[in-house]
């Protein structure tokens, strides 16, 4: 039985609370919680009824656990996971990883000098008509890769980002791209491998915060493919879709839903009796924004430790995407196309607005 503590109680915790404090997760239990706000601490301690603290250092010292998940501001991770890596418990880390490149390197170097490893959220990536996709891709259903699109068209009015200081601001957030499309650009890449270069614009249209609200993205990819992404927080009045599209020679497959769930298109020149079957079968419709993806990454999380085996999202593959949405924010800022590898200097992602 893998013992679990959740570091940050914010909206985001409620979710991986309920599947860690209510057994929904096979081997691994909720044992503690810990956040600065104390009132959050204490009203999800309370709710599953383990002990809550302000301080995790003074967690990890007094309880007996075996992963640390790190759920708090986006621009805080790196600091956090640096200084949690030293008791030598695994953890597990929302997404971003972290806001700079930098800071992703120290989390990867911190993990492993202390022997604990490092898995970064991913959760889309185990939706089962993703999963489905990846699977046709990998049996080489698509021959030569064409054109790959992400949309994002959700709904987040002021209130969502004055729910606390931080949303929207550069030095710890981001916009639509790091947030809520974050998942999205990562399917994206996993599916049409490594990007040679991107070229993107972006407004802040319908809410006043630092950071975009909306973007859209043309990259090419290693393999001569092409990409976009349309990424918004500005549709109104409600959350349209979170979908992905990947087109070959030898076949199309579109996933749509809000939280690419639902299998839109299903189509290769070479069809195969089970093709009947995935759109009725491998479509579904999760509960909420977040998919069911977590209760998946968690079962994956558990048996990659218990196991020893390699997981799917480690600190390597999640500074990828962040790589990609670095080189995305430096296209904007500077006006130009920029490839990859790169070394940013005017992306603003994770410093301070001046």
């Amino acid at each position: 039985m893998l013992r679990f503590a959740l570091v940050g109680c914010g909206r985001i915790a409620k979710r991986h609370g309920e599947l860690l404090g209510l057994g929904k997760i096979s081997n691994a239990k909720l044992v503690a919680v810990c956040d600065i706000d104390k009132i959050k601490a204490k009203a999800l301690a309370d709710r599953f009824s383990v002990p809550w603290y302000e301080s995790y250092d003074e967690m990890m010292t007094k309880e007996s656990i075996d992963v640390v998940s790190v759920l708090t501001e986006s621009g805080n991770h790196a600091r956090h996971v640096v200084s949690l890596a030293k008791y030598g418990k695994h953890i597990v880390v929302e997404k971003p990883m972290a806001l700079t490149l930098d800071d992703a390197d120290m989390m990867i170097r911190a993990c492993d000098s202390h022997g604990c490893r490092l898995f970064v959220i991913k959760q889309n990536r185990f939706n089962v008509p993703v999963v489905k996709l990846r699977e046709a891709l990998e049996a080489g259903r698509f021959g030569k890769l064409v054109l790959g699109t992400v949309r994002v068209r959700w709904c987040r009015r002021q209130d969502y980002y004055e729910q606390d200081s931080w949303r929207g601001t550069w030095a710890m957030d981001g916009g639509v791209l790091t947030n809520q499309a974050s998942h999205h650009v990562d399917l994206l890449e996993w599916m049409m491998g490594d990007a040679v270069s991107v070229f993107a614009k972006s407004t802040t249209a319908l809410v006043n915060i630092e950071a975009e609200d909306t973007a859209i993205v043309v990259i090419k990819f290693k393999n001569g493919a092409l990409g976009i992404i349309e990424a918004t927080t500005a549709a109104r009045p409600k959350d349209l879709e979170g979908s992905l599209s990947i087109l070959g020679e030898h076949g199309s497959v579109e996933i749509g839903g809000f939280a690419v769930n639902k299998i839109l298109h299903w189509g290769f020149e070479k069809q195969l009796d089970s093709d009947k079957e995935v759109i009725e079968k491998f479509s579904e419709n999760p509960p909420n924004v977040y998919g069911f993806g977590h209760q998946a990454y968690y079962e994956h999380v558990v048996d990659s430790i218990r196991n020893n085996k390699k997981q799917l999202i480690d600190g390597l593959e999640g500074r990828r995407s962040l790589e990609l949405i670095s080189a995305i924010y430096e296209s904007i800022e500077t006006g130009k196309e920029v490839f990859l590898r790169f070394t940013p200097v005017k992306c603003k992602l994770g410093h301070p607005h001046e």
